[in-house]
C-alpha cells in the first residue's frame, strides 16, 4: 500500500482521528486569536492609510485573507474528496464536507467587504466583471455541495455526491485566480506576489500575511471541531464514541 494511503488510513480512524483533533484544536485557536489581534492592531492603528483609498482601505485586512482562505479552503475540499473517492477513505469525505461550510463563510465574507470597499471606491456596492461574478459563483458551487449533502440520508453516500460536485467546481478557482489578467475588470490586479516583488508596502504587508496565517490556523480549529462533532454523530452507537464522550453513554442508552 502507498505510504500515504497507509497513513490516511492509519491518522483517519476515528477514535485516533478525534483524539488528535480535540488535543490540536485549543492549540490552533489560541493562535488564530493571538494572531489575529496582533494582525488587526497593526492593520488598523500602525499601518498608515492608503494614499488613494484613504482609510476605507483598512477592510482589505479582512477582504483579501478571506479571499486566499475562500480559494484554500476550496483547494483543501476538493481534495479530500477526490481522496475519498478514489480510496474511499472515511475520514476525507469528513473534512471535506465539514470544511464546505467554513470556506462558504470566507467567501460570503469575502463579497460582502467586497461591496463594502466597492461603494467608496469604485461608486458601486457591486458590479459585474469577471472576478465578483466568479467569486459569486464559488459561494454558490459552496452551497451547492452542503446542500447536496444533507439531501441524501445515507451519510457516506450524501459526501461522496457532494464531493464530486466539488471536484467539479474546481474549473472555476483558476477563473477566479486569473480574471484580473484575462479580462478589463474593476477590481485590481495582484499586489502580492510570491516569486516576485510585492507592490505593496511592508507596513500593510506584514498584517496582511499575519491575518493569512490567522484565518488558516482558525480554519483548522474550526475543521476539528466540527468533523469531531459530525464523528460522534455519525458513530453514536458505537464504543469507541462512549468512551470518548461518556454523555452520550446516557443518551444512547435511553433512545
Amino acid at each position: 500500500m502507498n505510504p500515504l494511503v497507509r497513513w490516511f488510513h492509519r491518522f483517519g480512524s476515528p477514535p485516533t482521528f478525534y483524539r488528535w483533533a480535540g488535543l490540536a484544536q485549543p492549540w490552533f485557536l489560541a493562535g488564530a486569536l493571538l494572531l489575529g489581534v496582533i494582525a488587526l492592531y497593526l492593520g488598523l492603528v500602525v499601518a498608515p492609510a492608503d494614499y488613494l483609498q484613504g482609510e476605507s482601505a483598512r477592510i482589505l485586512y479582512i477582504h483579501v485573507p478571506s479571499a486566499w482562505m475562500s480559494l484554500f479552503i476550496y483547494v483543501f475540499v476538493a481534495a479530500n474528496a477526490f481522496i475519498a473517492l478514489v480510496w474511499r477513505i472515511r475520514i476525507s469525505e469528513v473534512l471535506s464536507m465539514a470544511a464546505a461550510p467554513v470556506g462558504a463563510m470566507f467567501t460570503a465574507v469575502t463579497l460582502a467587504t467586497g461591496s463594502l470597499w466597492g461603494r467608496p471606491t469604485w461608486g458601486t456596492y457591486w458590479q459585474w466583471d469577471a472576478r465578483l461574478t466568479s467569486e459569486l459563483v464559488l459561494l454558490f458551487l459552496y452551497i451547492g455541495i452542503i446542500a447536496l449533502f444533507h439531501a441524501i440520508e445515507d451519510r457516506r453516500r450524501a459526501a461522496r455526491a457532494a464531493g464530486l460536485l466539488a471536484l467539479v467546481g474546481v474549473v472555476n478557482l483558476p477563473i477566479i485566480h486569473y480574471s484580473v489578467q484575462w479580462w478589463s475588470t474593476l477590481h485590481q490586479g495582484p499586489s502580492i506576489s510570491l516569486l516576485g516583488g510585492s507592490s505593496i508596502h511592508s507596513s500593510m504587508l506584514w498584517p496582511l500575511l499575519l491575518m493569512a496565517v490567522a484565518t488558516k490556523l482558525w480554519f483548522v480549529a474550526s475543521l476539528a471541531r466540527r468533523s469531531r462533532l459530525a464523528l460522534l454523530e455519525a458513530d453514536s452507537d458505537k464504543a469507541w464514541v462512549l468512551e470518548a464522550a461518556p454523555s452520550l453513554r446516557s443518551a444512547v442508552a435511553g433512545a
